[in-house]
């Protein structure tokens, strides 16, 4: 099987500035001096670039704020897993391409927890894991060697691909009932199991959660949610071929070019560019 291409659908950026970065820190910037959206303001305005904070890291570029701009994905199966990849990613900005050739603006790492597209000064109001739920709402999941005999006693449905083994649990409880059944859970695989054979997570409500949930039963982990009255992109990763492949990010030189070009019709599209998995002899996997 070779590649194929995927439409993601659309986000928007009213503010005329689109980011796209590392999801587990995108939160990270409103702790710091400057906000997003003002980092992202001048790299868009020097004709679009990268903007790093610690281990926080995205690209920002000028975008049409009148219209929606579509998000398309190529993609492989993975060298490790077969299961679907993205080997490029394209998002159309709505203005004209008068360059002529394509213009290096950075490179980016892939997340392992997934990467996220939007707007600029949506972005800055981005909820992430270690936030508080806007809506007061949890879910609850459940998984690992006793989880059926959590089950029984419980109860809980699949969350997100059904497979054997896959977590179980509740969404959309309220946060506190939520809190309550995971202690619980974790009191009975305690006297069930010495505490050991169940993993139990609550999972707040947060942009960050709803967007990987959005994206859970996506081929390509992809799903939209609405920040600050615009939709955002968010885009997991598979974590087994984030840790064979991905796994220590710029640290390990694992970062992917991200450019600026024009399409067939003159108009401007940035596109991240993830190249087929080189082993460790310096070839290229056989990617199907």
């Amino acid at each position: 099987m070779g590649e194929s291409a995927t439409d993601l659908g659309f986000v928007a950026a009213p503010s005329g500035v689109l980011v796209l970065g590392m999801g587990g820190w995108i939160d990270f910037w409103q702790k710091t001096d400057k906000p997003l959206s003002a980092r992202a303001t001048e790299a868009a305005r020097a004709g679009g670039g990268h903007i790093r904070d610690h281990l926080a890291e995205a690209v920002a570029v000028a975008a049409a704020a009148d219209r929606p701009l579509p998000v398309r994905a190529t993609s492989r199966p993975g060298p490790f897993y077969g299961r679907p990849t993205i080997a490029v990613l394209e998002v159309g900005l709505g203005l004209p391409w008068t360059g002529t050739v394509d213009v290096a603006i950075g490179d980016l790492p892939v997340d392992r927890c997934g990467m996220v597209l939007g707007d600029a000064r949506a972005l800055d109001s981005f909820t992430g894991s270690g936030d508080e739920a806007g809506n007061g709402l949890a879910d609850l999941s459940y998984w690992g060697l006793h989880a059926r005999a959590a089950c029984e006693v419980f109860g809980g449905t699949p969350i997100g691909r059904a497979y054997d083994g896959g977590p179980r649990g509740w969404q959309d409880l309220p946060l506190a009932h939520a809190q309550e059944l995971a202690h619980r859970l974790e009191a009975w695989i305690e006297d069930h199991a010495h505490g050991r054979g169940l993993m139990v997570a609550v999972d707040a409500h947060t942009d960050h959660h709803l967007a990987r949930r959005a994206g859970r039963d996506h081929p390509l982990l992809a799903g939209s949610v609405e920040v600050a009255g615009c939709a955002v992109l968010g885009i997991d990763w598979d974590q087994g071929d984030h840790s064979m492949r991905h796994r220590g990010q710029r640290a390990y030189g694992q970062v992917y070019p991200v450019t600026l070009t024009g399409d067939a019709s003159g108009r401007a599209v940035l596109r991240w560019t993830i190249p087929p998995y080189e082993g460790a002899n310096g070839e290229l996997h056989p990617q199907g």
